[in-house]
């Protein structure tokens, strides 16, 4: 069978094509499966506390329920697709994502929304454990930093367009256009699902999800990027809180710039992964993200605020480029659903608790010393990380003695 490399890739010495039809495909999921999330994650509890005796707690409940859901889909969704298949899963992933986005309306009972809400959340943890471990066998081994960089970028313009503009559709249209939308983006993206990879893209036995937390390899960069995403729950529940009301403006461009340092953060750290490597980026990663958080704490200061998030930002994308990249390396293909659980986990756990800890503990000690606390706390982080690195170092060197080994056996 004739090359696919022609003359002028093999004198370039070209790396291996990274945008192919099958990713290009599953790009079109992601982007489905983010713009129906974000586009209602803010309205739902708007639409939920407009209701007949609606309060801030209906609208807490909403996005409870809702995040309770993801965490316990992305914790089931390994198991079950052992039996059906990543393929088929991101499929009903989408469909459990849009379908009930389209009944939300008929009713504003809190039974009714909660309802609504658990069935997204399980869809969506469908789509994040499922599309990851499809994405993974799509990106050469050589590129695998960069590729899922790329995944991450388009997952994330979603959030940050999907987000201000949910709840713009919401006070322009009505609450039944928004749903509408955010229900037909996921139920048309449903389309792209048969051109990727099915069942056949994983072989071997399966990587039970408590199997990989309990393993160092995967627990410790898991643990890592929870700590981190500690800090983005906080950031993005608490900021518009701790910052004096005259002081708005800071606020929306922190929490524009939180993100958007991120993504870009995010892609340039795949890069350099791909190069030189994922490992020496963790360490890193998380200073600067808990460096940021600290400069946060200048609540009083609004171009302290706007810096500080655009710090955390970039230092969470290093984190989040460099964890996936390093737990994916370390798997077959076999793990590839169980990485993507463990780390999906990871972040709304993180981001969940988060938000919780730090509302209870900046009750006590005000908003400027809860964000003090959370950058101790985020640097706590480095001890797993640096055993990380220890690890990996002495198995390098065990495997280099192995196969120094089987060279003198060989000889």
């Amino acid at each position: 069978m004739a090359s696919s490399v022609g003359p002028e890739d093999r004198a370039a010495g070209a790396r291996p094509r990274l945008v192919t039809r099958p990713l290009l495909l599953r790009f079109v999921t992601v982007i489905g499966s983010s713009a129906s999330f974000f586009l209602l994650l803010s309205v739902v509890p708007a639409y939920a506390q407009s209701g007949p005796g609606g309060s801030s707690d209906k609208a807490g409940l909403a996005t409870g329920v809702l995040m309770s859901a993801t965490v316990v889909g992305e914790l089931t969704a390994p198991w079950l697709a052992a039996r059906c298949g990543y393929r088929l899963m991101l499929g009903a992933g989408l469909l459990l994502l849009g379908a009930p986005a389209l009944a939300l309306t008929m009713s504003q009972s809190m039974v009714w929304i909660a309802a609504v809400c658990c069935v997204r959340g399980l869809g969506f943890a469908f789509t994040l454990v499922a599309g990851g471990a499809l994405t993974a066998p799509l990106i050469p081994p050589e590129r695998r930093g960069e590729g899922l960089a790329l995944i991450g970028v388009m997952a994330g313009v979603p959030s940050l367009v999907g987000l201000p503009l949910g709840s713009w559709l919401a006070a322009h249209t009505g609450y039944g256009p928004v749903c509408w939308v955010a229900a037909l983006i996921a139920l048309v993206s449903i389309a792209a699902v048969p051109g990727l990879p099915g069942r056949e893209a994983v072989s071997g036995p399966p990587l039970g999800i408590f199997a990989g937390a309990r393993s160092g390899t995967l627990g410790r960069p898991t643990v890592v990027f929870a700590v981190t995403a500690v800090g983005a729950g906080i950031v993005v529940t608490f900021l518009p809180l701790a910052v004096a009301p005259g002081h708005s403006g800071a606020v929306t461009a922190a929490l524009f710039a939180q993100p958007a340092a991120a993504t870009a953060s995010r892609w340039f750290a795949g890069r350099h992964s791909d190069r030189r490597g994922a490992a020496g980026l963790v360490v890193p990663g998380l200073v600067v993200s808990a460096s940021g958080i600290l400069v946060v704490a200048l609540t009083g200061v609004p171009v302290a605020v706007v810096a500080g998030a655009a710090v955390f930002g970039v230092g969470f994308g290093i984190t989040q480029s460099a964890t996936i990249t390093l737990m994916y390396s370390r798997v077959p293909a076999s793990g590839y659903g169980t990485v993507s659980a463990l780390w999906n986990v990871a972040y709304d756990a993180g981001m969940g608790f988060g938000a919780v800890g730090f509302g209870a503990v900046a009750g006590f000690t005000g908003y400027p010393w809860a964000f003090v606390l959370t950058a101790l706390l985020m640097l706590t982080a480095l001890v797993p990380a640096r055993w990380d690195q220890t690890a990996a170092r002495e198995q390098r060197v065990t495997n280099s003695e192995d196969q120094a080994v089987t060279a003198e056996g060989q000889r």
